[in-house]
C-alpha cells in the first residue's frame, strides 16, 4: 500500500470510494437514512463532488490523500489497466476553511471493507494529521463527525487519542 496526494485524474476512482462511503454511512441509520443517502448519489452530485475536491486540492495541495492498493484496478477504472486501485482516502478541508470549527476538519476518512484491519486507516489518519499540522489553525486540534451508530469508527478514533468535543445536532430544512 502506498499513500499519495490526490490528482484530478483520480476523480473517477475517488468517486467509487465516496459512493461506497455514502452508502455505508446511510445504512448505519436504517432504511430511511439509507434511502435518503442512496437518492443523493446522482450523476450531478458526482460531478459536483469531484469538482469540489479538485477546487479544494487546488487551494490546499495534499488535503486529499489516497491509499493505493496492490490489487487489480477497481470497478470504476477496470477499462484503464494503469488506473490505481484505491483502498481508501482521507480528506482534510483546506486550511482556509478551518474557521468553520476553529480547527482543522477531517471531512472524511474511508477505507473499503476488504482493506480494513490492514492499517490503511492508521496510515491515512497519520497523513491527515501531518497535513493539518501544517495548516494555520485558530486552535491546534482536528475535529470530525462520527456517526453515532458507527462503533468501529468511534473505537478507531478513540484509539488514536480523539475524545468528545461538543455534540453535533441537526434538523431538516
Amino acid at each position: 500500500m502506498h499513500v499519495r496526494a490526490y490528482e484530478p485524474a483520480d476523480g473517477p476512482a475517488l468517486w467509487e470510494l465516496k459512493e461506497r462511503f455514502e452508502r455505508e454511512l446511510g445504512a448505519l441509520g436504517g432504511e430511511e437514512k439509507g434511502t435518503s443517502y442512496d437518492g443523493k448519489l446522482t450523476a450531478e452530485y458526482r460531478e459536483r463532488y469531484v469538482a469540489w475536491v479538485d477546487r479544494c486540492v487546488e487551494r490546499d495541495p495534499g488535503c486529499v490523500m489516497l491509499a493505493e492498493s496492490e490489487d487489480e484496478p477497481d470497478e470504476a477504472n477496470a477499462e484503464n489497466e494503469s488506473a490505481p486501485s484505491l483502498a481508501g482516502y482521507a480528506f482534510v478541508l483546506p486550511g482556509d476553511l478551518s474557521l468553520i470549527w476553529d480547527a482543522a476538519v477531517l471531512d472524511e476518512l474511508y477505507v473499503r471493507e476488504e482493506d480494513r484491519g490492514e492499517e490503511v486507516a492508521d496510515t491515512l489518519l497519520e497523513g491527515a494529521l501531518d497535513h493539518a499540522r501544517r495548516q494555520d489553525l485558530p486552535l491546534d486540534r482536528i475535529v470530525l463527525d462520527v456517526d453515532g451508530g458507527n462503533e468501529r469508527a468511534g473505537a478507531f478514533y478513540q484509539r488514536h487519542g480523539f475524545s468528545n468535543w461538543g455534540e453535533m445536532v441537526a434538523r431538516e430544512l
